[in-house]
């Protein structure tokens, strides 16, 4: 069954899009459900693990289960596939910020629309248009 995702298109580059969303500390930033990390590298990769710890103090184990550098990846959290994560590029200075989520978790929709919307504000707020 496909994922159900949400989107929000940002005034910036792809690539300061996708440095955000592979930059494990950073994650706090725009997760809102994240409050730290601990990860086997800063930025994730084909083989990122680690643990993330929730906002309400539980720590849970992660693991990266697909990555398209500069594009697109996808992990489980506690053994249980969770959200994929999808930089599409419009130009030099715009780009769409994709959250996939399963469909049997179809209420942390809202949780990344808010995800979502932080990175856009970040993003554009690191990056004002000229």
């Amino acid at each position: 069954m496909a994922p159900l995702t949400t989107s929000v298109t940002v005034r910036a580059p792809a690539a300061a899009a996708w440095e955000l969303f592979v930059d494990t500390r950073r994650w706090p930033e725009w997760g809102p459900s994240v409050a730290r990390v601990e990860c086997s590298d800063r930025r994730i990769g084909e083989e990122g693990h680690g643990r993330v710890q929730t906002v309400f103090g539980l720590w849970l184990p992660f693991q990266v289960t697909e990555f398209h550098a500069g594009h697109y990846w996808r992990w489980q959290v506690a053994g249980i596939p969770a959200t994929g994560h999808r930089v599409e590029a419009f130009g030099p200075d715009r780009c769409r910020v994709v959250f996939e989520v399963p469909v049997v978790a179809a209420p942390y929709l809202v949780v990344c629309r808010w995800a979502a919307q932080r990175i856009k504000n970040i993003l554009e707020r690191e990056r004002p248009p000229a």
